[in-house]
């Protein structure tokens, strides 16, 4: 059975850093792509960013910008994102998924074949 499970959310002002984890089980950690998306209240799903399982990390328009890093230890089934200088916009559920995809769509949701729970972070002004 698969499961992705986040950590790391939380309270924080602006101005902090966070590092979400996600642990995959169940499944061949690395022979799947990785990625992270958010959901704030109201708005849709958005790609955050995802390490491809053939190598290399794609970013979107938000986490281009440099405050954002995904990273991945395959020997510990672990994806993480780190995301720093938080502002109150960056307040959302965030989501780790996992994809058999190498290449192609990964910057939507529908390209990913499972999904953690979410691990909610709050930044204050």
């Amino acid at each position: 059975q698969v499961q992705l499970v986040e950590s790391g959310g939380g309270s924080v002002q602006a101005g902090d850093s966070l590092t979400l984890s996600c642990i995959g089980s169940g499944y061949t950690f690395s022979r799947y792509t990785m990625g992270w998306f958010r959901q704030a209240p109201g708005k849709e799903r958005e790609f955050v960013a995802t390490s491809r399982r053939i190598g290399g990390n794609v970013y979107s328009s938000i986490s281009v910008s440099g405050r954002f890093t995904i990273s991945r230890y395959n020997a510990k089934n672990t994806v993480y994102l780190e995301i720093g200088d938080l502002t109150p916009e960056d307040t959302a559920v965030y989501y780790c998924a996992a994809s058999e995809r190498g290449d192609g769509d990964l910057r939507t949701w529908n390209g990913y074949n499972y999904w953690g729970r979410g691990t909610q972070v709050t930044v204050s002004s």
